[in-house]
């Protein structure tokens, strides 16, 4: 019986790419700049797997024999976004990255998408989803115009009041944009952000839903499906992936109940791959430029570990990696090009080797193919073999 938890704390990075001056991350490092700006930052557990033997973490201290195999992965995609990241994880690389708007979408997009939902619409910019609800909740109930705008990522977003559009005709307009938005406006996501509330008390409700681009070929969940794996989503897996490649997908609110569902898709899990994203990281601290909630988070993940761990028999594997960076601590509220950790554990390894550093993050989706004997067209160079050698 094979199974496998693969985890993403999405933005956890862990040092920036030889092209992160492109991108203007020059200096970013979500991991270590966090715990230089807490004056350290305590991992014990991820500690003990090898995580400051792949770059020290100032408090967690490096281990002489670490109980897992470490490394760090580049991206070989263009691009710092979550889809992006999970693909390649999965054996997608991108030719170019999916469009951004830093100026809003072009006339051409919001003239076409106002006649097909048949309202005028306002905002059209790169904002945060909080603040810009603050500033055109009021005039958007007064009106009935939908909120649409962007961000750094590749996403358009439309916020609406429950009360003035309601979520399922929320979700027919976000239907409608997905249809636009095709060749060169593919955008990754299409997202609807209702809201609640009065003037000066808006607040998001929990009825997010993200239309995603399927993937654009057969990915590692595709595969291991087709090969009748389960192939089980926690926290928004289903969501990037277009609910491709998936048997089973479970929601969640934030990391506590993220960490909650891996517990119950364990539970549910006949023999397959349990895929994990935590996203507070990234969403509540990251952009927020919060090093504070993010050492908390990371500390909460950290102690929730050795239960995680007790699931796993001999042979199974758990996966802890990134998608990209969010680094706390600089002047960016945006994702930062940074390298991801690597870390695999299983109870019955015997030895450890550190395994350098990854130059795609599909190596990890063409290693678990190869762990479970699936035929595959994936990119990456499997180490499947230096993994095996931790068992005997």
């Amino acid at each position: 019986m094979k199974r496998a938890i693969l985890i993403v704390l999405d933005g956890v990075g862990i040092g920036e790419l030889p092209d992160a001056a492109k991108y203007n991350d020059e200096g970013s490092n979500t991991l270590v700049n966090t715990a230089k700006a807490l004056g350290g930052l305590s991992l014990p557990n991820m500690g003990k797997m090898g995580l400051s033997n792949i770059e020290e973490i100032p408090g967690t201290p490096k281990e002489d024999n670490p109980i897992a195999f470490y490394g760090k992965m580049a991206e070989a995609s263009p691009g710092k976004d979550s889809t992006t990241g999970h693909w390649e994880i999965v054996g997608l690389i991108l030719d170019r990255p999916f469009p951004v708007y830093p100026n809003g979408f072009p006339k051409e997009v919001i003239e076409v998408f106002e006649k097909a939902i048949g309202r005028k619409v306002i905002g059209n910019k790169p904002a945060s989803g909080t603040e810009i609800i603050k500033e055109l909740g009021e005039y958007h109930m007064k009106t009935g115009y939908p909120i649409v705008y962007t961000s750094a990522d590749s996403v358009f977003q439309i916020a609406a009041h429950e009360e003035v559009i309601p979520v399922e005709e929320l979700y027919r307009m976000c239907e409608i944009a997905r249809n636009i938005l095709q060749g060169e406006h593919a955008v990754a996501r299409v997202i609807a952000r209702p809201f609640a509330g009065s003037p000066g008390n808006f607040y998001r409700t929990p009825r997010r839903k993200d239309f995603s681009l399927p993937p654009f070929k057969a990915t590692l969940l595709d595969y291991l499906k087709e090969n009748n794996y389960d192939v089980i989503g926690v926290g928004k897996i289903e969501d990037l992936f277009a609910g491709r490649g998936l048997t089973l997908s479970l929601h969640q609110d934030n990391n506590s109940e993220g960490i909650k569902n891996i517990f119950e898709a364990w539970n549910k899990l006949r023999e397959g791959l349990i895929f994990v994203n935590l996203v507070d990281f990234d969403m509540l601290y990251g952009h927020r430029n919060d090093p504070e909630g993010m050492g908390k988070a990371l500390k909460d993940f950290d102690d929730a570990l050795p239960d995680i761990m007790k699931l796993l028999s001999d042979f199974d594997l758990l996966i802890i990696t990134a998608d990209h960076g969010n680094d706390p601590t600089t002047p960016s509220t945006d994702h930062s090009r940074e390298y991801v950790p690597l870390l695999i554990y299983s109870p019955n390894f015997k030895r450890t080797f550190p395994l350098g550093i990854r130059s795609t993050f599909s190596d990890l989706g063409k290693t678990l193919a190869d762990f479970f004997n699936v035929k595959n067209d994936l990119h990456g160079e499997s180490f499947l073999s230096t993994i095996e050698e931790g068992w005997k």
